[in-house]
């Protein structure tokens, strides 16, 4: 007898616990993370300042996990950070984004790294997300992915790191010294 594995929709997520553990349901494979460390978290306040500035000169939304990001019923996702432009921000509803962001930021950890390189920027790539940061904490860079000019995938832009200033044509004038990113050594 050929078992088959359960496959999980976002209409599961909405059963999930709140007990601090971030919950992803990715082609249908649900991924459970613990509660991300401090470093990672410092990394996210300051990174969301600048997307508020971003927020605050009118561009879009910006938002901070947990926040259910919903691309369809087999992908519901829960991004560190993402944005979207102001002629996007009818899916942002009171639960949940329900469409595609902009722009999401995934912060590498260890229980994570391996998502966030492979199926995740995959996903994102596929759902047509315009601009995927991931961010690294232990090489204190910054990856800015975008469309492949092949129209398959993502292709690297930039690897951004101390010296160096994080931009995004999705805000112009907005910017952040990459150092002020990771704080002080």
């Amino acid at each position: 007898m050929e078992t088959v594995a359960a496959r999980f929709t976002v209409a599961d997520l909405r059963e999930m616990p709140e007990d601090g553990r971030r919950y992803e349901v990715v082609e249908g494979d649900l991924y459970v993370s613990p509660a991300p460390k401090t470093r990672h978290q410092r990394i996210s306040l300051r990174l969301s300042a600048f997307l508020e500035r971003a927020e605050e000169a009118g561009f879009g939304v910006a938002l901070a996990a947990p926040t259910d990001v919903y691309l369809d019923d087999a992908n519901g996702v829960q991004p560190d950070l993402l944005f979207v432009r102001r002629v996007h921000t009818d899916m942002v509803v009171e639960d949940n984004v329900r469409g595609v962001p902009d722009l999401v930021t995934e912060i590498l950890s260890p229980t994570t790294r391996a998502r966030d390189l492979g199926v995740k920027l995959r996903l994102y790539a596929r759902f047509g997300v315009r601009v995927y940061w991931v961010v690294d904490p232990e090489a204190e860079t910054i990856t800015v992915y975008g469309p492949a000019g092949d129209g398959n995938g993502y292709a690297r832009r930039a690897v951004l790191s101390r010296g160096d200033t994080l931009c995004c044509d999705l805000f112009p004038g907005v910017e952040v010294e990459v150092a002020k990113v990771f704080g002080p050594r």
